[in-house]
C-alpha cells in the first residue's frame, strides 16, 4: 500500500545520511524524534519514506528483519519516538494485521540520491522554509519519478516507455503545430541518472525518442481514436504488467505532463482528447 509522500521528510532523511560520516560509504546513521520536529511523523511514516528511497535507488540502505511487512509475527506495541530502533512496518496501527519490527541500521546516498539531494538544496522545499509540512506529492520530483509513483509503477524504464506510448498516442490525434507548441513547453530533466537510456528532457519523450516514430509523426494527418482504443494501444504498446490499469497509468503521465505546461497548453490539449480520456486529462 503506498504511503503519503513528503518532500519535507525525504528531504531530511537524504540530508542527514549526507551530513553523517558518508566518506565511508554506508554509515549508521542515528535518526531521532528531533530531526522531524513539527513533522507531525509517525513511524510509519518513518519507515514508508526510508522504504521509498531505498526500492528507488536515491539511497542504499541496510534493514534487519523484513521491511516489507510479509511476515507473520506481530509485534504488540512500538515505541513512535525510537525512530533509529525498531519500527513496525504496517501502514496502520503500530500492532496492526501485517507489521514485522525490522531495525534500520545503514545507509548512504546513491548518484541519484545525490543528484536529488543537490536539486532540492537548490530549490528548497517550501514545506520546509514554512515550517510544520502538509502531505504533497511531486512538485519537485523529476518527471518519470511522478510517473512510477503515481501509476504504481516500480521501474524507470517501465515509466519512460509508458509515458512515450501515451504521448505517441496523444500526438497522433493533434496537429503537428499544436504538438510543437507543446514540446516548446516540456525541456525539463525527465530524470536525475548517469544511465544514459534514461538521459531524456521531458520533450525527447514528447517528440518521441525513436526517429522514425518522431518523422512519421509529423506528416501524419491528425487521427481520431477513440478513448477505447487509446487504452487498448497504451495496454498492448506499453505492456504494462498484470495488473496494472492502463487508466491509471494514463492518469499518471497526465498529472505529470500537466504540472509542466501552461493552462493555455492545457486547455489546447483536451480539446483533441477523446470523451474518457479527456476526463482523465481533466481529472489528473
Amino acid at each position: 500500500m503506498p504511503i503519503g509522500l513528503r518532500e519535507d521528510i525525504a528531504y531530511i532523511l537524504l540530508k542527514k545520511i549526507e551530513e553523517t560520516d558518508s566518506s565511508k560509504g554506508i554509515h549508521e546513521v542515528n535518526f531521532n524524534e528531533t530531526d522531524f520536529v513539527g513533522r507531525e511523523i509517525t513511524p510509519v511514516d518513518f519507515l514508508g519514506h526510508l522504504d521509498y528511497l531505498n526500492q528507488k535507488g536515491y539511497i542504499n540502505a541496510e534493514f534487519s528483519g523484513n521491511a516489507y511487512g510479509n511476515q507473520k509475527d506481530v509485534p504488540d506495541a512500538v515505541n513512535p519516538k525510537e525512530f533509529d530502533l525498531r519500527i513496525a512496518n504496517t501502514y496502520g496501527a503500530p500492532d496492526g494485521p501485517l507489521p514485522h519490527l525490522i531495525d534500520f541500521k545503514k545507509a548512504e546516498l546513491t548518484e541519484k540520491g545525490r543528484l536529488m539531494l543537490e536539486k532540492m538544496d537548490a530549490n528548497l522545499p517550501e514545506s520546509l522554509k514554512k515550517g510544520p509540512a502538509v502531505p504533497i506529492a511531486s512538485k519537485d520530483m523529476p518527471f518519470l519519478e511522478k510517473v512510477m509513483v503515481k501509476g504504481n509503477l516500480s521501474d524507470a524504464f517501465d515509466a519512460r516507455d509508458i509515458t512515450e506510448v501515451v504521448f505517441r498516442t496523444m500526438r497522433d490525434m493533434m496537429t503537428t503545430e499544436a504538438a510543437d507548441r507543446v514540446a516548446s513547453e516540456l525541456h525539463e530533466e525527465a530524470l536525475p541518472t548517469k544511465d544514459k537510456a534514461l538521459q531524456n528532457e521531458v520533450a525527447d519523450l514528447w517528440k518521441d525518442t525513436n526517429p522514425i516514430v518522431s518523422f512519421l509523426s509529423r506528416v501524419r494527418p491528425p487521427l481520431v481514436i477513440k478513448s477505447d482504443t487509446f487504452l487498448f494501444r497504451v495496454q498492448q504498446e506499453a505492456g504494462l504488467q498484470p495488473g496494472v490499469a492502463p487508466e491509471t497509468v494514463v492518469k499518471a503521465v497526465f498529472s505529470a505532463t500537466k504540472e509542466e505546461l501552461s493552462q493555455e497548453r492545457i486547455q489546447e490539449i483536451a480539446g483533441f482528447l477523446p470523451d474518457k480520456i479527456r476526463d482523465l486529462w481533466s481529472q489528473a
